[in-house]
């Protein structure tokens, strides 16, 4: 019987794993499945939900010490200057344009907010100047805990390269700076 008795322990605890995989998205196994199928399908972003608990699952940059399959994140920036069948005309200029500009970046993968609450004024504009390590340009929402992001450059915002309430990855530029 004692022989029976590690043989039955287990198998009842797989098959709860196996029941907890099919009804709730916290399961490990589950977890690293979809993952093997993200991988094999080509997929970056898989978002799982079952009652109040949420799992968001993304192949890009990895940020920080939480754990998140990565590989590299799709570059937000325009399209290369000669593309095939598109006039190069207008890309030289937008080149030349943001020259001597230093971007901000993403610190984290999360979703970018440009202001503190919704309908309120955002951080930063076009024109705003901001200090290095002092003036909040953003905010980034990861796992339900809302970041508040400081400008890594001092100087002017010359341009916003996304839009509030985007996905972002790590090391995304976020904004385009005249230094000071």
């Amino acid at each position: 019987m004692a022989k029976k008795k590690p043989v039955k322990s287990p198998d009842p605890a797989k098959s709860k794993s196996s029941a907890g995989a099919s009804s709730s998205p916290m399961d490990v196994d589950l977890l690293e499945q979809i993952v093997k199928l993200m991988s094999a399908n080509d997929l970056n972003t898989v978002d799982l939900r079952d009652g109040g608990k949420r799992v968001i699952l993304r192949r890009g940059a990895v940020a920080g010490p939480a754990v998140q399959y990565a590989m590299s994140p799709a570059p937000v920036m325009s399209a290369p200057a000669s593309s095939a069948g598109a006039p190069s005309g207008p890309a030289a200029p937008a080149a030349d344009d943001d020259a001597g500009l230093v971007p901000i970046k993403s610190e984290m993968v999360g979703t970018f907010y440009a202001s503190p609450k919704p309908g309120a004024k955002a951080f930063v504009n076009i024109g705003s100047a901001v200090v290095k390590d002092e003036s909040d340009v953003c905010i980034l929402e990861a796992m339900k805990t809302f970041n508040t992001m400081k400008s890594s450059v001092t100087g002017t915002i010359a341009k916003v390269l996304v839009q509030d309430g985007q996905s972002v990855q790590f090391d995304q530029p976020l904004f385009l700076v005249k230094p000071a």
